[in-house]
């Protein structure tokens, strides 16, 4: 498509810049006849003129002109317009004047005298580039408007220095270690880095490796052949591979078994995968970003992670502070939240009253921004006016002491957290998991570290 508005579709404006009268000539008969707007130029001067004037779709340039050659001339034009497409044409064909031409971008390369069918199958194709050109552009941005993360919200000092380091490592491809609480937002910020980085239009491949046995870990990071084990009937490409050109996202690193540990950290250090029950190696390319809300440092201390694998994972450290250390952002991500399940839920917009807003800032959310995200979901969705009472959010917000969990300690938080999402979801485990962001292993832990107990009524 042109241009220059007011054209037809499939109309093309068109430059011919050539000392030689009869070719400008004959050429803008052609390309016309074709229903092309043409403008021709004797010399580079006056083309160089025309185009700052005028946008074109492509231009026709002689190589052999008096003052200006139609080289120098391309390397203008391409400054001015890389959009431009641009054809050099010749009476005295050189491979090297042609390889040269191509290097600096011109779409083609012809040799006088011409045939105006060749012409005009030339022009065609230009046409059809430039428009899978300008599609692709647009595609890209579609995808980007479409699978971008959610933003980084908080306007506290915390998290402008997380968003800062988002922003300053996601133009590499060093590896990235996310820590910090369950529901802090660890993946939320590991999506913000790769969808900022150069491999956004490739996959982003989410592991959580505390939800996996040990063999299933390995077949899923490295992949299989046919027969490996009992049950393999088919090769199976791993989570590295299916990565390729994009980014793995390895959640809950700290829970990886010493074996594949070792077999990690050779595929991060030599970027060769060998899938299980295989020989050939496997040459990939991925950008590795981890989380855990593991102390990494102590499991170093106490043997349970590999240093060497540790301090390869540990090249840039994003720590990101629990809800209760940042306060400031709890109205900026309710907010957040509430317009967002609003307009999913196809409600009017809402609003907090006083009474919720002082509910929502008494709270110390131990189950961080997860734990506030489900707590507005389900003001949304048992709310019955515009306006989120204190009533409509969950019983241990509203019930929160004014000043927090007052003098307990942080694991009397967790444990009455726990306690009351697991009364919430009737002891249904794998729902409880979900709502505390962390997997069933986790989960059962922490029931026997505070020494839960289900109630009779529970069933």
């Amino acid at each position: 498509m042109s241009a220059t508005t007011g054209v037809p579709p499939g109309t093309l404006r068109i430059l011919i810049v050539d000392d030689e009268t009869i070719v400008r000539d004959s050429l803008g008969a052609w390309f016309r006849q074709d229903g092309h707007r043409v403008d021709v130029a004797e010399g580079a001067k006056e083309a160089l003129r025309m185009v700052s004037a005028t946008r074109y779709d492509m231009a026709f340039l002689d190589i052999k002109m008096p003052g200006m050659d139609g080289l120098e001339l391309q390397e203008r034009l391409v400054a001015a317009d890389p959009e431009l497409s641009i054809v050099l044409m010749t009476a005295y064909a050189s491979v090297e004047t042609a390889v040269k031409a191509m290097k600096n971008g011109a779409y083609d390369y012809i040799v006088k005298p011409f045939d105006p069918d060749d012409l005009s199958m030339l022009v065609r194709r230009a046409a059809e580039h430039r428009s899978l050109r300008a599609e692709n552009v647009r595609l890209k941005k579609s995808l980007e408007s479409q699978a971008a993360p959610p933003p980084l919200l908080g306007t506290s000092p915390a998290m402008r220095h997380v968003v800062e380091l988002v922003e300053t490592v996601a133009a590499s491809d060093s590896t990235v270690l996310i820590t910090g609480e369950s529901g802090t937002g660890k993946e939320v910020v590991a999506r913000a880095i790769h969808a900022a980085s150069p491999r956004r239009y490739n996959p982003m491949v989410v592991v959580n490796c505390g939800a996996l046995p040990e063999g299933i870990l390995e077949s899923e990071l490295f992949g299989h052949e046919a027969g490996a084990f009992t049950g393999a009937r088919a090769r199976h490409k791993g989570k590295f591979e299916s990565a390729e050109g994009g980014t793995v996202f390895l959640d809950e690193i700290g829970e990886v078994s010493p074996k594949v540990q070792v077999e990690l950290l050779r595929v991060l250090e030599e970027k060769v995968v060998t899938r299980l029950g295989g020989t050939a190696p496997v040459t990939v390319d991925f950008r590795v970003i981890c989380a855990t809300n593991r102390d990494l440092q102590a499991a170093v201390k106490d043997g349970s992670f590999r240093e060497d694998l540790y301090w390869r994972l540990n090249v840039v450290h994003v720590d990101i502070p629990p809800l209760r250390e940042r306060p400031e952002d709890v109205p900026v991500l309710a907010e957040q939240f509430l317009a967002r399940f609003a307009q999913s839920m196809s409600r009017r917009p809402m609003r907090f009253s006083p009474e919720a807003k002082d509910a929502l800032a008494a709270y110390p959310w131990p189950g961080n921004v997860r734990e506030l995200q489900n707590a507005i979901e389900r003001a949304v969705v048992v709310g019955r006016s515009e306006v989120v009472r204190a009533e409509d959010l969950p019983l241990r917000v509203t019930q929160a002491p004014a000043g927090g969990p007052g003098p307990g300690s942080l694991a009397e938080a967790e444990r009455a957290h726990v306690q009351s999402v697991l009364d919430a979801s009737g002891w249904n485990i794998t729902r409880a998991a979900r709502v505390l962001d962390v997997d069933r292993v986790t989960l059962y832990n922490k029931i026997r570290k505070y020494e839960l107990k289900k109630p009779e009524s529970a069933g």
